[in-house]
């Protein structure tokens, strides 16, 4: 663990250095001035005090596996940066925009071997996908089953699928919330881990292939559903075109997004 904490500071602090240094402290407002470097250290120094008295209550060795445990711990430390940014002065929604700005820089690094491998094993860009998406299944994102990820994945000729019924980086801000209310918190999580994905695709086959996959999520827990059920895609499916929908749910929401729920729900089982 203490090693783990090493190294989520030095990278937030060098993507925090990236993202906050210069930006505006209150969107649309130059009177309020910007992030200068030693307003950076004070977000850092108060997201590292938020992260340890969080830890305090977390108990996350009671997660099964080192990935649940790690994926957790950096969804821990995305409140208590959320927290950092806000104390700073920052209004909750600009807070949440920043921190997943600065969290996407950290994601997007511990993407690149994985994507470099893939590459190097297949050619075609959807096995390129299924070959990443099935590392990350591994590590971090293995499936023991409660309390650490629930979640059963598959492939077929033109996505990959997962269908998951418990996120333990979710539940442990659920469960903050739940103790201490929610001052944004459930929202901060959803901009920042419920909404990489969409980046995350669009990462995986970037560079040469002319096309920018597409990502489906029709239901997602920090939204107040009972699943997160996702299907990547390399190349869009015939009548869609790759799009982020900012609504809550985060998906592309077609007309028969429950004929789409129900298919996966029954595929999900007949996984088991």
């Amino acid at each position: 663990m203490r090693f783990a904490l090493f190294v989520i500071h030095r990278a937030a602090r060098r993507a925090a250095y990236q993202v906050l240094e210069g930006r505006s402290i209150e969107r649309g407002n130059p009177e309020r001035g910007r992030f200068l470097r030693h307003d950076v250290n004070q977000v850092l120094d108060r997201a590292r005090e938020e992260l340890y008295q969080l830890l305090s209550e977390a108990n996350l060795e009671r997660l099964p596996t080192r990935g649940n445990r790690l994926n957790t711990l950096l969804a821990l430390f995305t409140v208590a940066a959320y927290h950092a940014v806000v104390k700073r002065g920052v209004e909750q929604t600009y807070a949440a925009e920043l921190v997943a700005d600065v969290g996407w820089k950290i994601y997007a690094k511990m993407v690149a071997v994985p994507r470099l491998v893939a590459r190097l094993v297949h050619r075609d860009p959807q096995q390129q996908m299924n070959l990443v998406l099935r590392m990350f299944m591994v590590y971090p994102f293995s499936s023991p089953g409660r309390p650490g990820y629930e979640v059963k994945a598959w492939s077929e000729a033109d996505r990959y699928c997962t269908f998951w019924t418990h996120c333990p980086p979710h539940q442990a801000v659920r469960d903050y919330v739940d103790r201490h209310g929610d001052r944004g918190e459930i929202e901060a999580f959803r901009v920042s881990w419920c909404s990489y994905d969409w980046a995350l695709t669009y990462a995986l086959i970037d560079g040469g292939f002319q096309q920018k996959g597409h990502y489906e999520r029709p239901h997602t827990m920090s939204a107040g559903d009972d699943v997160c059920d996702m299907c990547w895609y390399a190349r869009p499916p015939a009548g869609k075109v790759a799009e982020h929908d900012p609504s809550p749910r985060g998906g592309v929401a077609p007309p028969n997004n429950g004929m789409q729920h129900t298919a996966l729900r029954a595929a999900a089982d007949a996984k088991r």
